[in-house]
């Protein structure tokens, strides 16, 4: 009744957008699967996942492929409250004056190669670091952004490296997780640190194949230094319409989807009450929000941020759009790391009016307002959002666009609001704050943000500098409060990771990035 209820309200949203009304509040491998999806045990077939993107871009990208893939594997990894947790450095120790770091190394870890994980092959990873950075289709491989004020890094034996830095350091645990500090084997990079084939790390899974735009197969690594894949083999194949993903789910050609749009709602909620397959969710460290070109009238103006974000209805997005999968927020920072600040989302058209027409006089303004044309779901959050700024005197000419092309359109500043997204590359908040809300910012500059605060380069300034953890914390609460007042972007709402997968598996669940891979396997014979 609740799914039944959401629908028929989501269609009245579309109705009242078409009518003007009011509204409130490819080519794979073979799968090896049976023609029924739901008989047999699976023993000895190949699982198939699937995901919207290319997992695994190959020897061009910085990462060569996905952490969620569990073929390379960082010093530090994140448990499900994202606080930093050990992987290939088992332990660690800051100094008293919190600038320098020793990490003492896990032994008896091997490359997919054969060769052994230790202090030179970690050095070798930085100095690939230290050559530039490095695209990616995930997060830049950027070691200024990863390891801030980082003087040198040395060998103390054969198991333990130090990292010394030039300030305190107090919080660089939080920068290092998962791609922060990815491991490869020294044989399987160049001397420019570009791949020279396919990638090697130290997971639990080794690539077998890799087709860009096809699939990537996953094979168990047997020498693995922990607990065993419990698959023998896993085929990712790349599906990057959502319609063709869930026809191909229902028929048991794929058994579950991943990775980020893994699923849409819509569909999602189809699957409940079927005993076939089943929906897992954990909180996503990606968040949703509408950027405002700042160097243009009128988003230059403050005031006319905070208008915006006044008129909208975030719950009415989440609820009717997303069927509930999604917290709305006004918070830049996404609520998976623990330095999360929660605030409360207001929203108030009449103060939205009002601030307009202090901007705008009497006067209406027409601007282009960006999104991306493959999510269906935008399309309908683009109409619904432009009905409310009609309302505060803006006018939305609303364009489809593949994302590639949208950021690039972003950066010559020919668009007035644009729909992205952005996750966490780790867990330390100055990685976010540097990017939006520095003037020397990547996405403060690409996507003509305009955005400045003395406050905030001077308390970012300050949180580098302090050794207490606390003083760093105070920093970025501050930071968090001002973005929430005078919106560099409009925060819309904190995703959530969902995913749908064949009950024929089992250890299919959601985390804060993925699935926990390693973990699914054939489910036991249904009776």
């Amino acid at each position: 009744m609740k799914q039944m209820k959401k629908r028929l309200t989501a269609l009245w949203l579309v109705l009242a957008l078409c009518l003007g009304l009011p509204a409130c509040g490819g080519a794979a491998g073979s799968s090896g699967s049976p023609s029924d999806p739901q008989t047999g045990s699976g023993a000895g077939e190949e699982i198939v996942l699937a995901g919207y993107r290319n997992l695994a871009p190959g020897e061009q990208d910085g990462y060569y492929c996905s952490k969620i893939l569990y073929v390379w594997e960082p010093l530090i990894t994140q448990d499900d409250n994202a606080a930093p947790v050990p992987c290939l450095a088992e332990r660690w120790e800051m100094s008293e004056d919190g600038k320098q770091w020793t990490f003492f190394l896990r032994q008896g870890v091997k490359f997919h190669d054969g060769s052994e994980f230790n202090a030179e092959a970690v050095l070798a990873n930085f100095r690939r670091m230290s050559m530039g950075v490095k695209s990616s289709a995930f997060y830049p491989l950027d070691i200024d952004a990863h390891y801030p004020n980082l003087e040198r890094y040395e060998k103390v034996d054969d198991y333990t490296v130090r990292l010394t830095f030039s300030q305190p350091a107090p919080t660089q645990l939080y920068n290092m997780v998962n791609f922060g500090s990815a491991m490869y084997s020294p044989s399987c990079l160049d001397e420019n640190g570009d791949f020279n084939g396919v990638c090697i790390g130290t997971g639990p899974f080794r690539i077998a194949e890799n087709v860009p735009d096809q699939y990537v197969l996953l094979e168990r690594f047997e020498d693995y230094w922990g607990e065993p894949a419990r698959a023998e083999t896993i085929r990712v194949r790349v599906i990057p319409d959502a319609d063709t993903r869930f026809s191909a789910l229902k028929a048991g050609e794929i058994q579950g989807v991943i990775d980020l749009n893994a699923i849409p709602t819509s569909l999602a909620v189809e699957l409940e009450g079927d005993d076939r397959f089943a929906l897992t969710t954990a909180k996503s460290t990606m968040i949703r929000f509408l950027t405002l070109n700042g160097t243009r009238f009128p988003f230059d103006d403050v005031r006319m941020r905070q208008a915006v974000s006044l008129a909208l209805q975030r719950a009415v997005i989440t609820e009717n759009l997303y069927d509930g999968f999604g917290t709305p927020t006004t918070n830049l920072l996404n609520y998976a790391t623990p330095f999360y600040r929660e605030f409360p989302v207001e929203e108030d058209l009449e103060r939205a009016k009002e601030l307009a027409r202090q901007v705008l006089g009497d006067q209406r303004v027409t601007v282009t307002y960006l999104y991306n044309g493959s999510e269906a779901a935008q399309k309908n959050e683009a109409e619904l959002i432009a009905s409310w700024l009609r309302e505060i005197g803006l006018d939305c000419e609303l364009i489809p666009m593949e994302m590639t092309n949208l950021k690039e359109q972003m950066k010559t500043g020919d668009y007035g609001i644009a729909r992205m997204q952005q996750g966490l590359s780790n867990s330390e908040p100055a990685t976010i704050f540097r990017r939006f809300l520095l003037p020397t910012g990547d996405h403060n500059q690409n996507y003509c943000l305009g955005y400045q605060n003395d406050e905030v380069s001077a308390l970012m300034a300050q949180a580098e500098a302090a050794l207490d953890l606390e003083v760093r914390t105070q920093c970025y609460d501050r930071i968090q409060e001002i973005s929430t007042q005078e919106l560099p972007v409009v925060p819309l709402f904190n995703d959530v990771t969902l995913m749908a997968y064949s009950t024929r598996l089992t250890g299919f669940e959601a985390k804060l990035y993925g699935v926990e891979l390693p973990q699914v396997a054939w489910a036991e014979p249904q009776p």
